[in-house]
């Protein structure tokens, strides 16, 4: 076999194609000359492929079968556009320029149905479609230059959007030739056209055009979004002619063009598949003068384009072509993530991913493909040696690759694999990133001006574009990257017990391209430190036997008297003629006594597994809180009761003996514990049955000593299996409340038991810190001891514990905001279980300003974390909920903040804090008789809007009225009147509008205008009364709106209303049976009798037209 010739630049990236949809495409039967693909489109969940037949075949990507098949009789698909924000929308443009918008009804395991279909291009080709990002709205642009907008209206927008909709579709603007693209971001529409690209804001109907140049030919448009932090605007790129990108900010402007004729003259790079090896071509290439005609978002920092030749990905931040490759006859492209599915001429589809070099090397490892494997590693060796692709591609795996290569055909691509082994960069070799760097220009890049331009990002989304943002980021980025990742390493490490750790290491096992332990697998360094830390660990506890074996010896307890200067030499000689031939056997029989604990502790581990399978244990708290029992005494004895026995060994020693124990406990603790002992032997020496108490306070003694320190790690060497069972029965011990495995009796005082009943939960949680699983840790502590706070301090005290030498912590105590945010990005998308003290930290450091940034860490970070973090500042945690809620779209903020509302009584805690917090004065909203003052309710209160949606929610009775009492009492009148509407207390509603004193309350807008006679009567007395009691004047400072002076609520305004509503004739015989029609003006004189001269004209008008309608009827039949 001949050798691989190996690519001279260093090239990061490479598409590759593991998979072929042609068996798919011939079981949609696709692949005849007769019915092809003519479209396509991609979102999170759908491939859409539509056909010239008019069908649209839906194949769900998880399992690559069609799921539905949606038919057309307005033509051959055109075009497809998924909606990205809703899987369940998809919008199809047909040959004969109809718009057809599908809903699935996935959710509801319904049939797909047609919710609109707009003619408005019909007999027009249409050439772009495009989803709005947030809401269901449909842009569509044709090729004689017009563009409208579908906005749709569906059930699932509730009866908020069930309202009739005029103009479902409307003509936003026509340019002056044909429509190449469509974007839109942010409520931008990008447009471009075959001469030109628009910008067009929606919401503010204004239009720009981008440049003053024209051009003429197809040229597209796309937005480049900014970063996932919001500390940089998105962007846009055009294209121009010659290989060019004009880079606009987002308000139109051209910032700079970006020329990569000289870039494209590189040979192309090869596509990775399964039907034949890579084969790199050095040619000598030519300047490439191209025609970009349509630009796409890829990734987080790329653009992607093609044309008859290939595929083409560009960096154009820092102006770098990342590769491109030779696929021929493409017609379509559509992405998502990092997956390109191409459309070609001839209706086949083909699937390409964009990787890192490492990762698709270890793509083909994890199929088996060794051959293609290696070929491909030959190919990229200058990629494959740096440094940064040991994360991916270890040593040991390239070993295995070799080992599963055949020496005798393959024997030349073994010493390529060979001598590329030998030339590897460990993972901490600083000379390859800077190299590599340097190399790729990946911190920097030279315009055409000579002007050196300096580019630095981070982040990433997913597992596959994390490696494709490694080249664009800096050497000091690189290194805090490195921090992060030993950040998320370092629980495996100390062998720290809890379910996410333990099933990441299982999860890292999974991805393994061999599914036996290899011998040749070299140790981490990580792994030596662990070696050595428990070396250190044992030398320490045999260091302790042996003081103990001293102190207990006969010679020190029965020492004869020596005289003068012999004392001391006798004393150090009776230390050293310790036998030297018993710490051999001491350490043998320590070494068997832990084997001998931990094993009895798997056993007994195992039946207690095993008893609660049955459901009789499992369905009764009483079994299953006496089997977790009977295995918590063999928890004890293993872990917990190591260190007290040694102190109670060493308990009645004397003074002079306690001195020679500094490490097992303080001097003031020893002293302390002394004491107890003494004083309990004095006062209960006489009575037999205090001896168990003597003891039993002894054992809270003792243990106090060593409950004030955590145990984050384990002190022996646990299996995986082994470790798992045992953080599911402690965790579920500290769930059920099982902290002791003796059932104590001690006659404490009810009261006091209540309030210190927490004090058993965290001494539970020190001594086992290292075997619970901490995010059941985190539920426990917020739901089970919702009412003792101490209990989340203490899981919080032992996350600081674990993260006491973390790196990660050093930085954060040094860093400002953006630099700690930017690592608590990294460990969120790692889920890490330090995440939560990091979170802590950044609040104790930066206070309330830094909860509006967690906001974005959703759900990592849930509401009810933050509420635990502010409890003792309330007024923090509504900041942080009411940002939470508004940076959800207003149509789905009711339903959001209903998910978070568990259990259901936090609606009124939450309503009581937003109405007592940046909320007027109660004595200004008001009165001393609990009634509402004039025009209170325009008031400005900060949390509003978060009121509203809490009153808006759906709730049973009984917390509808609490919460109607809670907005009465603290004078917030707009939500106490909506909840009187809905429980029909319009009596009430009606009383208190009165009070208020505005006209505008009562309205049609509102829903408060009366509906029977008794009502109207109520209001109309209500109003006379008022204005024969002595009235108060408005306070004008209320808002701005109060110098508007509203109209105020009296009998000739509630009157006019009246005849508005019921007509002038109604109005006079109400007034006169309430005896208020002598107290009138004639403006209401005057009002009547227009309204009646109004009502005549429009009976007049309606005979008219019936008759005319009726002479038109009759002339048909004629």
């Amino acid at each position: 076999m001949n050798l691989v010739p190996g690519i001279s630049e260093s090239s990061s990236h490479v598409l590759a194609e593991f998979e072929s949809l042609d068996p798919l495409l011939s079981a949609l039967r696709l692949d005849s000359s007769r019915l092809k693909c003519t479209s396509i489109a991609v979102s999170r969940k759908w491939l859409a492929l539509g056909s010239s037949g008019g069908g649209l075949n839906l194949i769900q990507k998880e399992i690559w079968e069609q799921r539905l098949f949606l038919s057309h009789r307005e033509g051959a698909v055109s075009q497809v556009a998924c909606c990205l924000h809703d899987d369940d929308y998809i919008a199809v443009a047909t040959s004969q320029g109809f718009v057809v918008v599908w809903e699935l009804n996935q959710e509801r395991r319904g049939k797909p149905e047609r919710i609109y279909v707009s003619s408005e291009h019909k007999g027009r080709r249409v050439t772009a479609l495009c989803w709005d990002t947030t809401i269901l709205r449909v842009f569509v642009g044709d090729h004689l230059g017009r563009i409208s907008a579908i906005k749709l209206n569906t059930s699932k927008q509730g009866k908020a959007a069930a309202t009739f909709m005029m103009f479902p579709v409307q003509t936003i603007t026509t340019v002056d030739s044909r429509i190449v693209q469509l974007d839109y971001l942010d409520g931008r529409l990008l447009v471009s056209s075959l001469t030109r690209s628009f910008l067009c804001d929606t919401e503010r109907e204004k239009f720009w055009k981008i440049g003053t140049k024209e051009r003429d030919g197809e040229y597209g448009a796309c937005f480049f979004p900014g970063r996932s932090s919001g500390t940089q605007q998105p962007l846009i790129y055009c294209a121009r002619p010659g290989s060019r990108m004009w880079e606009v900010n987002f308000e139109g402007e051209v910032l700079s063009t970006h020329q990569f004729k000289k870039l494209l003259s590189s040979s192309p790079l090869p596509v990775i598949n399964l039907r034949s090896e890579p084969q790199f071509k050095t040619t000598v290439g030519s300047l490439q003068s191209l025609t970009f005609s349509k630009l796409l978002y890829l990734s987080e920092h790329y653009v992607l384009t093609w044309n008859e030749r290939g595929i083409y990905i560009f960096i154009p931040q820092n102006v770098q072509v990342l590769l491109w490759s030779e696929v021929k006859d493409i017609q379509d492209v559509a992405v998502y993530r990092n997956e390109l599915f191409c459309l070609h001429m001839n209706g086949k589809v083909s699937h390409l991913f964009l990787l890192s070099v490492e990762r698709c090397v270890d793509r083909l490892l994890r199929r088996g493909l060794w051959a293609l494997a290696t070929h491909t590693c030959c190919l990229f060796q200058n990629s494959i040696i740096l440094s940064r692709a040991r994360k991916t591609l270890p040593i040991d795996k390239l070993e295995h690759l070799k080992s599963q290569l055949d020496i005798t055909t393959q024997s030349n691509l073994i010493a390529q694999l060979e001598e590329l082994i030998s030339k590897l960069e460990p993972l901490d070799s600083a000379c390859s990133s800077r190299r590599s760097s340097i190399s790729s220009h990946e911190s920097f890049s030279i315009l055409d001006s000579g002007i050196y331009r300096v580019i630095s990002r981070r982040g990433s989304q997913s597992d596959e574009d994390s490696s494709l943002h490694s080249q664009t980021l800096s050497e000091d980025e690189r290194l805090k990257e490195l921090i992060v990742h030993h950040e998320e390493d370092r629980p495996d490490q100390d062998t720290v017990s809890h379910a996410s750790v333990t099933d990441e290491s299982d999860r890292n096992e999974a991805f393994l391209p061999f599914g036996i332990p290899l011998s040749f697998r070299s140790s981490s360094p990580l792994a030596s430190l662990q070696a050595v830390k428990e070396s250190v660990s044992s030398f320490v506890r045999k260091t302790t036997e042996k003081i103990g074996t001293l102190h207990s010896s006969s010679d020190l307890k029965t020492r004869p008297e020596a005289t003068g200067d012999e004392q001391p030499h006798e004393e150090d000689a009776n230390i050293m003629s310790c036998p030297q031939e018993d710490q051999h056997e001491t350490d043998v029989k320590s070494q068997s006594s832990e084997e001998d604990k931990l094993q009895e502790l798997k056993v007994a581990t195992t039946e207690t597994v095993f008893k609660l399978q049955d459901p009789l244990v499992l369905f009764q708290p009483t079994s299953l809180r006496l089997v977790l029992q009977e295995w918590l005494l063999h928890l004890e004895e293993t872990f917990a009761m190591k260190d007290l026995l040694n102190i109670s060994e060493n308990a009645s020693l004397h003074t002079k003996t306690d001195q020679d124990m500094p490490g097992l406990l303080g001097e003031s603790k020893k002293e302390n514990l002394e004491a107890n002992i003494g004083q309990e032997q004095r006062n209960c020496s006489d009575n037999e049955n205090s001896v168990g108490k003597i003891t039993h306070k002894l054992g809270n003694s003792l243990r106090e000593s060593s409950d004030d320190l955590f145990r984050v790690h384990v002190p022996y060497f646990i299996e995986n299996g082994f470790q798992k069972d045992l953080a599911q029965l402690t965790t579920l011990c500290l769930e059920l409340c099982v902290f002791s495995s003796n059932v104590t009796c001690v006659d404490v005082n009810q009261d006091l038991q209540q309030t210190i009943h927490w004090i058993p939960v965290c001494q539970f949680i020190k001594k086992y810190f290292f075997l619970l699983d901490l995010e059941r840790v985190k539920q426990c502590a917020k739901i089970r001891y919702s009412d003792s706070p101490r209990v989340w301090d203490t899981y919080v005290e032992g996350l600081k514990e674990m993260a006491f030498s973390s790196p990660v912590s050093s930085e954060m105590e040094v860093g400002d905001m953006p630099t700690v945010l930017k690592f608590l990005d990294d460990l969120a998308s790692s889920d890490n279980p330090l995440f939560m003290v990091h979170v802590i930290r950044l609040y104790e450091k930066f206070g309330e300003k830094a909860l509006r940034c967690l906001v974005k860490f959703f759900p990592s970070i849930m509401p009810s974390d933050i509420m635990q973090l502010c409890r003792n500042h309330p007024a923090h945690f509504l900041v942080y909920l009411d940002s939470l809620v508004k940076s959800k779209p207003e149509d789905h903020r009711l339903s959001f903040l209903e998910s978070l509302l568990q259990p259901e009584s936090l609606k009124l805690d939450w309503l009581l804090l937003a109405v007592t917090h940046d909320a007027p004065e109660r004595t200004c909203t008001v009165d001393d008789n609990g009634h509402p003052r004039s025009h209170s309710h325009l008031f400005t209160w900060g949390y509003s809007h978060l009121i509203m949606l809490l009153i808006k929610l759906p709730a049973n009775f009984i917390i509808k009225e609490k919460m109607m009492d809670i907005c009465k009492s603290h004078g917030f009148w707009p939500g106490y009147l909506i909840l009187c509407l809905e429980l029909d207390r319009r009596k009430e509603a009606f009383t208190n509008m009165v009070y208020l004193n505005d006209m505008r309350i009562v309205g049609a807008e509102n829903g408060w205008i009366p509906e029977t006679v008794d009502e109207w009567k109520l209001l109309l007395n209500l109003a006379s009364s008022k204005e024969a009691a002595p009235w108060e004047t408005p306070d004008r400072s209320v808002s701005a709106d109060s110098s508007s002076s509203p109209p105020l609520i009296t009998v000739e305004n509630v009157a006019l209303l009246l005849a508005k509503v019921m007509g002038p004739d109604r109005a006079s015989v109400l007034l006169q049976e309430c005896g208020l029609i002598l107290g009138l003006s004639e403006r209401f004189t005057r009002t009547c009798n227009i309204l009646r001269i109004a009502e005549k004209r429009q009976r007049a008008l309606i005979q008219s037209m019936l008759e005319k309608c009726d002479r038109f009827l009759w002339s048909q039949q004629a």
